[in-house]
């Protein structure tokens, strides 16, 4: 049986942004578990995407992440805060994945990074309406990051024991979750 890998989404297009080191903390604990999972950035995004004739054809290389969304085991969510919502590059991104199957059962899990001390909850609870209505299936153990700057390193790891403990417990749970839901992401 082949393994469909699990996608990490990177929520933001800001290079270099908190949310990429985040992005990469959740693949290197998939990769401690041995779990096949990619990271998708959205600093990828052909500029192609944003003209107004993409809404009636995709450019090609968005076809190609659209296949990665479609085939992969699940989808975990990094997103920021940005004036209490997500940022609307990750609105877009959805909105130009096809409908309904890129979600319809698809397991979604979400991590929130903010400055905050809420740890971006709004921009989670409003994507969580986003994907329910989408049909994905959601998985409860969301990651809330407050003050998230101060808890990573220069290299992006991150420094803070609690936040990688629980980043790691999220990957580990949701990686069966997909599993038990027909992903196949669960290693081993």
């Amino acid at each position: 049986m082949t393994h469909r890998p699990l996608l990490v989404v990177s929520g933001t297009n800001r290079p270099g942004s908190v949310t990429l080191k985040v992005a990469r903390a959740v693949l290197g604990h998939y990769a401690k578990l041995g779990v096949p999972a990619e990271l998708y950035d959205l600093t990828d995004l052909p500029p192609d995407l944003f003209l107004p004739t993409a809404y009636a054809a995709k450019p090609a290389a968005f076809v190609a992440v659209q296949q990665r969304v479609v085939a992969a085991a699940g989808l975990h969510v990094v997103t920021p805060e940005y004036n209490g919502s997500f940022p609307g590059v990750l609105k877009y991104f959805i909105d130009m994945l096809k409908f309904p199957e890129s979600f319809v059962h698809k397991p979604v899990a979400f991590v929130g990074v903010a400055g905050g001390v809420w740890g971006a909850l709004r921009p989670v609870e409003q994507l969580q309406m986003v994907f329910a209505y989408r049909n994905a299936h959601l998985y409860p153990d969301r990651v809330f990051a407050p003050g998230v700057a101060a808890k990573l390193a220069a290299d992006g790891s991150v420094t803070d024991p609690d936040l990688d403990a629980r980043l790691a417990k999220q990957a580990e749970g949701f990686a069966r979750f997909a599993h038990v839901l027909g992903g196949h992401a669960a290693g081993t």
